[in-house]
């Protein structure tokens, strides 16, 4: 799940890696493509290696580093459920919330274009 990918890139980015390997599920590639699309990734593929199923991502470059932060709103403990009218901007615009809506995963600034609110699920800037 997205609470057990968040730590594994920014611990791969701190250690300068450039391609981590994590287990495939559905929700972990969607989260992948919305970091894609907000920066913080360079690239993710669908890699299968006999019957199991990877994620392969592709972290930007030792020198650039993209995640100054993490904060998981949503734990399997605890769901955190927003409407679009309640969505505030992370960091003053300059970081990501990623929400699960009926619609899809998508970010919290998409969510809000579409009027859709959902899960909180984290905030990366």
């Amino acid at each position: 799940m997205y609470y057990d990918l968040l730590p594994k890139l920014k611990n791969a980015e701190a250690a300068g890696k450039e391609v981590i390997l994590t287990p495939f599920s559905k929700m972990d590639f969607s989260v992948c493509k919305i970091l894609i699309d907000g920066g913080y990734l360079k690239d993710a593929k669908e890699k299968s290696l006999g019957r199991k199923k990877f994620i392969e991502i592709r972290l930007f470059d030792r020198g650039k580093r993209a995640f100054n932060g993490i904060k998981i709103i949503s734990k399997p403990r605890r769901h955190l459920y927003f409407q679009y009218a309640d969505l505030k901007a992370v960091k003053s615009g300059y970081g990501l919330g990623v929400i699960s809506t009926s619609k899809g995963v998508m970010s919290q600034k998409e969510a809000k274009k579409r009027k859709v609110g959902g899960e909180y699920l984290f905030q990366v800037w």
